[in-house]
């Protein structure tokens, strides 16, 4: 039997500690609620790891297509880059697959001889990786963008209150 076929029979496990190795990077207290609520509304950090990673672990046992692990990754990635993680406190879940998916398959892996197969998911996982990095780096670019533009338009403001800055009308002599 592939690896494929050892990844597809195991999914729930392997999907299920991915998810708890998301969940268990947050604080004791919130990864318990991550855990144990299940309303989309109540718990939308938790619900949107839970889908991503499914979706995302079914992409990487087929052929993944980066439109759509960008897809379902960019949903976690946001969430995690406006959080206090640094980029790789951000990031580093997708490496623990790989070690998810050696402990569940342990057995089974030492009589296969699918090494070949293990370096290509190694290699899928490791673009995985990337990918998130580099939506992490966009997500963290646009919130510097805003804060810097929320910063100006206050001075801008109070620039104005102090009528130090003034319309420029369109009758003033020589503007035509």
């Amino acid at each position: 039997m592939g690896l494929k076929r050892y990844l597809e029979k195991n999914r729930s496990a392997i999907v299920k500690k991915w998810i708890d190795a998301v969940i268990n990077t947050y604080p004791l207290d919130t990864s318990q609620f991550l855990k144990s609520q299940n309303d989309r509304f109540a718990n939308p950090v938790g619900i949107t790891v839970s889908e991503g990673l499914n979706s995302l672990f079914d992409e990487l046992v087929t052929e993944p297509a980066e439109n759509r692990m960008r897809e379902h990754l960019d949903p976690i990635i946001r969430i995690r880059a406006i959080q206090d993680f640094t980029p790789s406190q951000a990031t580093s879940f997708i490496l623990s697959l790989k070690n998810i998916i050696r402990e569940t398959l342990k057995k089974q892996l030492g009589k296969t001889g699918s090494e070949k197969e293990l370096l290509e998911l190694d290699t899928k996982i490791d673009r995985l990786l990337l990918l998130a990095f580099n939506i992490y780096v966009e997500c963290r670019e646009k919130i510097y963008d805003l804060k810097a533009n929320e910063e100006k338009n206050k001075v801008f403001k109070a620039f104005k209150r102090a009528g130090l800055i003034s319309e420029i009308s369109d009758d003033r002599p020589g503007s035509q």
